[in-house]
């Protein structure tokens, strides 16, 4: 599409953005091997004669970063990564994230890293910070300090307990650790402090290899902890890193664990989806609990961004879709999450409103539910500017 023809986001009246799942910034300097890792999903270099900057995501960083940092867009790698230097880390992340448009960070604490926290977020933006609590991390935390099952047990009881206290939700890797094809009941409890003895155990005798917790039976258990709690939960969906199988990450093998929790009252937020994003709409369609959104994808889809999300809204009602990031380590990619989820946004609905197919006022209001106005809603935040962290 000419320039000319293109439709500007500007057009389109947008809040303060919500961005209901994302991950702390690096707070020290990178050099470029350091920069490019987190410009993809690979645990590995870049393959010889390569560079992971010629991607989807690269492109996308080059064409939005540069000019909040006083250079031409798309100027090299070398330009920006050296100006990126020259400025500072913390001038570069202050810069970065009050340009995004973000107002609001739902912060999962999970990862491991000299991150910031969710109050330094909040501190640089100029916005607002909310902790999401990861329960594998909250249970292998617990574990350090067990001596017992029964310890442990109690411990992460009264660890979900108090993060429900004063998280904005919970969020669970289990599509990580198992799958997500895992038995949809709550373990019966004498399977619970069996599957506890035996990690413990395994911890003791190889801590390095066991500190993660992989065990369905454990798994299932958080997610029903965190359940009954009655803040929302988020569960990993879809790609990410190949600590993962992606084949036992559609969203659609959650479909009797969705119905068996719905009694709870427990609202599933079904994250990022890709390649199974129109399953994760689907659900959102069918099932009044479950929410969804298309975060991780479009950043990394780049140039697409706009076909991944017009087909999460060709099925999902406009009430049930969230704006994330899933940002982590670099400020820049809070840039390039919410740029191109406006500019992808503007672009179909400008359309779909030029076609005759929406009125101008539902176009307004469709992109306020998406981009702030139905995380306010679903993690209770408000209309106006939550609690900070």
């Amino acid at each position: 599409m000419p320039a000319a023809e293109r439709p500007d986001p500007a057009e389109l009246p947008l809040p303060p953005l919500v961005d209901h799942h994302c991950h702390g910034v690096v707070r020290s300097e990178l050099d470029s091997a350091a920069f490019e890792a987190f410009l993809t999903e690979s645990d590995a270099p870049a393959a010889l004669g390569t560079t992971f900057f010629d991607s989807q995501l690269g492109f996308a960083v080059r064409r939005w970063c540069p000019p909040l940092l006083g250079l031409e867009p798309h100027c090299p790698p070398a330009h920006y990564l050296a100006r990126r230097r020259e400025l500072g880390v913390r001038e570069v992340t202050r810069r970065l994230l009050t340009a995004s448009g973000i107002g609001a960070f739902l912060v999962d604490t999970g990862l491991p890293g000299d991150l910031t926290t969710p109050r330094e977020l909040a501190t640089a933006s100029g916005g607002t910070a909310h902790e999401i609590v990861r329960l594998e991390h909250l249970a292998e935390r617990t574990a350090d300090t067990a001596l017992t099952a029964d310890d442990f047990l109690t411990g992460l009881a009264d660890g979900v307990r108090e993060a429900a206290r004063t998280a904005a939700g919970f969020k669970s890797v289990a599509a990580y650790r198992y799958g997500l094809d895992f038995a949809p009941e709550p373990p019966a409890p004498a399977a619970v402090h069996t599957a506890a003895e035996r990690w413990l155990a395994h911890r003791s005798d190889d801590p390095g290899a066991a500190a993660r917790v992989t065990d369905p039976v454990l798994l299932r258990h958080l997610l029903w902890s965190a359940a009954h709690t009655g803040l929302p939960l988020q569960l990993h969906t879809g790609f990410g890193d190949p600590d993962l199988r992606l084949d036992r990450c559609d969203p659609l093998a959650l479909t009797d664990f969705i119905r068996a929790v719905r009694p709870t009252g427990c609202t599933l937020i079904l994250l990022h989806g890709y390649p199974y994003h129109r399953g994760a709409g689907y659900l959102a369609a069918v099932f009044p609990h479950v929410y969804a959104d298309v975060g991780l994808a479009l950043a990394h889809t780049g140039a697409r961004a706009g076909a991944i999300l017009a087909e999460m809204l060709e099925l999902a009602p406009f009430g049930k879709v969230l704006f994330s990031t899933d940002a982590y380590g670099l400020p820049e990619l809070y840039v390039v999450g919410a740029r191109l989820f406006q500019e992808a946004l503007a672009a179909l609905v400008n359309g779909w409103v030029a076609e005759g197919a929406w009125s101008r006022r539902d176009a307004h209001r469709v992109a306020a539910l998406l981009a702030a106005d139905n995380a306010r809603r679903v993690y209770g935040l408000g209309v106006a500017s939550g609690r900070d962290t």
